[in-house]
């Protein structure tokens, strides 16, 4: 185990685990006062995280142990099964409704959100495809179309949730893998005119989420009804001024601001840390989706496609998803309830991020070290 961890790419090692501290620290400190008040357990939250935080570190680590061969394998496989638990998420009785959306499948004491597992199982399907594929991307059109169908079964379960913010995470990061897999430019620009009408007719025909719409691009028109979250997030970032108010001296988490441990946990770091401690964070994501790209360019190198695109396909998720709640959380993206990785509050999010993370560590290794890999058990 030692000699495992002494070969991790160290920068990489550094971000995750980075964001993973300062993550556990703000959820504490973001969800102090509401548990408290709410449930008479002041660490309910950041115990539960906690735990989430071990089981997701094993589980990385375990899939650390496991060859990309067998992935490459039971790719299409897998992405059926995630599938077939987003029709399960909608059958009432079997899937949970919280706030008016069904994307929760009750496990005992936890919840699991399928869209977070259907996430990494697309990206380890395009990153097979692609490889059993290579070079043909450039040649036929079909080609690039073809990987679509399955997605967009999935994206139309997830809409039904619905689930708009992740459907859109998904698309971008598989449009993306298909224009480093070597799509055709007029195709792949056909693409994303497709899909971006697409998006902006699910929002027309939506009330709420024009609503939404209109409340980003003006939410003191309403500060006490649709633009109360963003108002509440916009004075966050206000009051943490150049170094913040200090640790734990938030006052937007005392019941102004909505989801302040989960989708708007940015925005209390920024009150509580300021400029500082935010840029940091997009620092340390910055590094990570670095490190993703460069182990996904020496994968390329070396001859592995599977490989390579599952590093651009994580490294480019985790980026896109960061950069859509930071965005949010600013006020210059519409909301979405997309958490930040590795950060925000929620089992699932975290578990899956720390899965994806040893596949990409399993990618490194398996580059750098084919020899080390070759000896592993599984």
């Amino acid at each position: 185990m030692n000699d495992d961890a002494m070969i991790l790419d160290r920068r990489l090692l550094f971000a995750t685990m980075a964001l993973l501290i300062i993550g556990l620290v703000m959820v504490g400190s973001a969800s102090i006062s509401m548990a408290a008040s709410k449930l008479d357990q002041p660490f309910y939250y950041f115990t539960r995280q906690f735990l989430f935080a071990i089981v997701g570190l094993a589980a990385g680590w375990l899939i650390y142990s496991v060859r990309l061969s067998t992935w490459q394998r039971y790719a299409p496989h897998l992405l059926i099964f995630g599938t077939v638990l987003l029709v399960l998420v909608l059958i009432p009785g079997v899937g949970r409704l919280v706030n008016g959306s069904r994307r929760w499948l009750p496990l005992g004491p936890v919840n699991i959100q399928v869209a977070e597992i259907i996430k990494l199982l697309a990206i380890i399907y395009i990153a097979d495809y692609l490889q059993r594929h290579y070079g043909q991307l450039k040649t036929s059109f079909f080609k690039i179309f073809a990987p679509l169908f399955l997605l967009v079964v999935a994206a139309g379960l997830l809409l039904s949730q619905p689930d708009l913010g992740s459907v859109v995470v998904i698309l971008s990061t598989v449009l993306a893998m298909l224009f480093l897999g070597g799509a055709r430019l007029d195709v792949f620009a056909a693409l994303i005119t497709a899909l971006g009408a697409g998006f902006w007719l699910m929002i027309w025909i939506e009330p709420y989420r024009m609503e939404r719409l209109q409340s980003f691009m003006n939410p003191w028109a309403d500060p006490f009804d649709s633009g109360f979250q963003l108002t509440q997030a916009l004075i966050a970032f206000g009051r943490g001024d150049w170094f913040g108010v200090g640790l734990g001296s938030s006052m937007q988490k005392l019941f102004y601001l909505p989801e302040a441990h989960t989708d708007f946990l940015y925005s209390i770091l920024a009150e509580e840390l300021g400029l500082v401690g935010a840029m940091s964070v997009i620092v340390l994501f910055f590094i990570f989706v670095w490190r993703a790209l460069v182990i996904g360019r020496a994968a390329e190198l070396a001859g592995q496609v599977f490989a390579a695109q599952l590093a651009y396909g994580i490294g480019i998720w985790i980026g896109i998803q960061a950069c859509i709640n930071m965005g949010v959380n600013m006020g210059a993206l519409p909301t979405k309830g997309l958490t930040l990785p590795l950060m925000s509050y929620g089992g699932s999010s975290l578990v899956i991020a720390c899965i994806a993370i040893g596949l990409l560590f399993r990618v490194d290794l398996e580059t750098r070290h084919p020899e080390k890999a070759a000896a592993r058990l599984r």
